[in-house]
């Protein structure tokens, strides 16, 4: 071994152990395994885990992941399976997720192309990990049914898959519904549709449920009139723009989309067509992303809570892989329409 390599293998600083922090803190090795892992309520007093977290802080111990979940047979990571990590909607998810599970937890994205659900196959793949939890965001039931895995998993906006796995829903059907009916009492009585191609059961409902009100309330919305494409904003000014001429035939006042994403593109194309909103066009979306209260004129939208969408998923899921039990019955949370000003009376 020359001069050089000695040097260099002086230089390398040793992995911090365990023991080492245990030395340092003057507590047994265990005491140092349940402070790391946050495990001390009733077990460790406040004392040793002053010390012990004093003593992790100096030497800049972290905890062996790998040896750890070898150990016990998991590790602490969760993964978050979404459609679309790129919407301004699951960075609020994303965050009350984190806010549930807590320190304990790593929060593992599988990430996708902009609009396009991950295969089976691909999130197989990540349970070599070992992960603690899994949490599926507005899945479909081919994708459930090909996951076909073991352990802790909860659903989030998967309205009738309550029977897969447990699951935290959105009330999208209602949202729906209050939208279609704002359309008719401000005097709508042609309508469009813009939907996504995701084939999710959110979407599907959601679909579902505005085009059966706006039927009972005297709109009509016929199957030339509903298009799809990804949840992309040029996606749907292009789709908009092919479909526009022909609406405007038929005499089409307001345009509903399964998301704001698409009535973003809605209303640029509408600008580019030299189109008034609301005056020629009502726009409306789902979601309420923070751009729609800014966006001018305003975006009608139905309000979905994001955040405690993931609160909640988070809890169910911690309940989960702490071995408790769930109560009966799933969850089920509000949503809310919002009018703003790209809606109004339809012109006479």
């Amino acid at each position: 071994m020359d001069s050089g390599e000695q040097v260099q293998q002086r230089a390398r600083p040793r992995r911090v152990t365990a023991a080492m922090v245990a030395a340092r803190a003057g507590v047994s090795v265990a005491t140092v395994s349940l402070v790391a892992n946050g495990k001390t309520a009733g077990r460790v007093s406040e004392d040793n885990i002053s010390r012990v977290q004093e003593a992790i802080a100096e030497l800049g111990y972290v905890v062996d992941g790998i040896g750890s979940s070898l150990a016990k047979g998991v590790s602490s990571i969760v993964i978050l399976v979404a459609p679309d990590i790129s919407n301004p909607f699951f960075a609020k998810v994303i965050g009350g997720v984190r806010e549930a599970l807590g320190p304990q937890y790593q929060l593992l994205l599988s990430v996708t192309d902009s609009g396009e659900f991950p295969k089976a196959d691909d999130v197989r793949k990540l349970m070599s990990l070992r992960p603690a939890g899994l949490l599926v965001d507005a899945p479909n039931a081919g994708f459930l049914a090909d996951l076909s895995i073991a352990g802790p998993l909860v659903l989030l906006d998967a309205p009738g898959l309550e029977s897969a796995a447990p699951a935290v829903n959105l009330d999208v059907a209602q949202g729906a519904r209050a939208l279609a009916a704002h359309l008719a009492d401000a005097g709508h009585r042609e309508a469009a549709y813009v939907d996504s191609v995701t084939g999710t059961e959110t979407f599907a409902v959601r679909r579902a449920a505005f085009l059966a009100e706006a039927a009972s309330r005297g709109i009509t919305v016929s199957p030339e009139r509903i298009i799809s494409t990804t949840i992309d904003v040029g996606a749907a000014a292009h789709a908009f723009a092919e479909a526009w001429p022909d609406w405007q035939r038929a005499g089409v006042s307001a345009v509903a989309c399964a998301t704001d994403t698409h009535a973003y593109g809605v209303l640029q194309e509408a600008r580019v067509a030299g189109i008034r909103i609301p005056e020629e066009l009502a726009v409306a979306g789902f979601d309420d992303l923070p751009y729609s209260a800014t966006s001018n004129p305003g975006l009608t939208s139905v309000h979905l809570p994001a955040t405690a969408l993931g609160q909640k998923a988070g809890e169910q899921l911690r309940r989960l892989m702490e071995g408790k039990s769930l109560g009966s019955g799933g969850v089920t949370l509000e949503t809310s329409l919002v009018v703003r000003g790209s809606t109004s009376a339809a012109a006479t």
